[in-house]
């Protein structure tokens, strides 16, 4: 299954490639409308489940909540650059998402751990797409301003949900520069890293038990040292 799941990948990457070439943020709007589906795909049968009494797991709907408002974020961004100016690329964009969507709701009712490998390929994918464009245009990117969208999602608007995306290992919170267009696109490439561990998190065993969004994490943590100092 794994092997398909990355021929299929692997062939999409492809052809945006092909398609897209050298119009950069176009080829990232598309990613990024794409790439925001899978999260809602596994919402929809998150709360079908929870509808039907069947399963509850309110960590898992708030973090890919949380993930679908990063990536919505990541195509305002592209939006404001210009990515969706032609109409072609919208329309090529928004019927492959809703193909998409219907590919991942089942697969996520019959597997969610392949449906999660599928979106980890995904955000690699992304995740080195992003670092080229960096390596390639850092010079031009530093001389651009930030949007403004970015400016308040990254630094002055509410974090609480940018830091839902945030799998941390030492439990501290990203806080960015987001001074100009290099600093954006720095941001984006370090989210889409940030998607790709929980992904792989979400891959194990006992992960739809287990896991926890990073807020519960540090609560846990504070809970446990206070009852400590207490005892």
């Amino acid at each position: 299954m794994k092997v398909l799941i990355r021929f299929i990948v692997s062939f999409f990457v492809f052809i945006v490639d092909v398609v897209y070439g050298n119009r950069s943020y176009a080829r990232f709007y598309v990613l990024e409308t794409i790439a925001r589906v899978p999260y809602f795909s596994y919402l929809s049968v998150l709360h079908l489940y929870e509808t039907l009494g069947f399963w509850r797991k309110a960590d898992l709907l708030k973090v890919h909540f949380a993930e679908t408002w990063n990536e919505l974020h990541h195509l305002l961004i592209m939006e404001s650059l210009g990515g969706n100016r032609l109409w072609g690329d919208r329309f090529i964009a928004q019927h492959i998402a809703v193909a998409y969507y219907w590919v991942v709701v089942p697969l996520y009712m019959l597997s969610p751990r392949y449906a999660y490998y599928l979106m980890e390929l995904i955000e690699a994918h992304a995740y080195h797409t992003y670092d080229d464009h960096l390596k390639t245009h850092e010079t031009e990117l530093k001389t651009q301003p930030a949007p403004q969208v970015a400016i308040n999602y990254y630094r002055d608007g509410d974090l609480y949900m940018f830091e839902e995306t945030q799998f941390t290992s030492d439990h501290h919170f990203r806080r960015p520069s987001v001074d100009n267009l290099y600093d954006v696109f720095v941001n984006i490439r370090d989210d889409e890293g940030e998607h790709v561990k929980t992904m792989g998190a979400l891959q194990k065993p006992e992960a739809r038990q287990t896991f926890k969004s990073p807020h519960s994490v540090i609560e846990l943590i504070a809970d446990q040292a206070e009852q400590i100092s207490e005892a």
